[in-house]
């Protein structure tokens, strides 16, 4: 019998990686970059209604910016993964994690200071390119740039592993600490590598993403079979198409 494999982009390594990145973002931004948290919108959202309430529109200007890069980066992602979804050379997300690099070389090289609002914008984006692009684990829903979601998952397969004895839900829960984990663990390098060498702690990302970009080319048989049957099957669409 065939083994069921998952996708490597659905794996626990891949997981891994990117809660690491997700968690040293938090860090890098906060220290380097004026007390700012980049990865997820909740918090710019209240600032914003705070500074507009407070009537300091120059304030709030500054938290629209990384939410429109947010909204720009989800809205990348679907047009590139509709263009990209049955290339046979590429993945999709692989283009998103070259994206990813390339915004936080950019982040390195803006100084600290006055330009910060570029870099938590450019953090925004690449935050909002990894969890649209990274959303399942071995088809579970989770996220690798924040911890809430995933700590309730793995808090209700818990309690499910312990009122029922189900072992899937044990596993799931475990999936879920682990990413949790993850980021926590970068999230603390983050902290180390920022105060070492600010702005440029940011490579530390780069090198990590460069990592999962190369891993993404190990396919499993599932997913290389699928992506010719379906090119085989527009083929035969066009030549049908053709012919009338």
């Amino acid at each position: 019998m065939r083994r069921n494999h998952s996708k490597i982009s659905e794996s626990i390594v891949m997981g891994i990686l990117l809660a690491m990145v997700g968690g040293f973002l938090e860090s890098y931004t906060f220290i380097s970059r004026d007390g700012v948290f980049a990865n997820c919108q909740t918090g710019n959202l209240v600032l914003l209604m705070i500074y507009i309430a407070k009537g300091n529109v120059y304030q709030a200007i500054t938290y629209i910016f990384p939410i429109m890069a947010f909204v720009i980066g989800v809205l990348l992602t679907q047009k590139i993964r509709d263009l990209f979804s049955f290339h046979p050379k590429i993945h999709w997300r692989q283009i998103m994690i070259l994206f990813e690099i390339l915004c936080l070389i950019i982040a390195v090289f803006v100084p600290l200071g006055k330009l910060d609002i570029v870099v938590t914008t450019l953090i925004s984006f690449v935050c909002s390119l990894q969890t649209d692009s990274f959303r399942k684990m071995h088809g579970n829903f989770y996220a690798t740039t924040m911890c809430t979601g995933n700590l309730r998952a793995g808090s209700e397969n818990l309690y499910t592993f312990i009122t029922t004895k189900d072992k899937a839900a044990g596993k799931k829960s475990l999936h879920y600490f682990i990413i949790v984990f993850a980021f926590i663990m970068g999230a603390l390098i983050g902290v180390f590598l920022t105060n070492a060498f600010m702005e440029k702690a940011a490579l530390f990302c780069c090198l990590l993403l460069v990592i999962t970009f190369f891993i993404m080319f190990i396919h499993t048989n599932e997913e290389k079979e699928a992506i010719e049957k379906i090119l085989r099957g527009k083929r035969i669409k066009q030549l049908e198409k053709n012919k009338k």
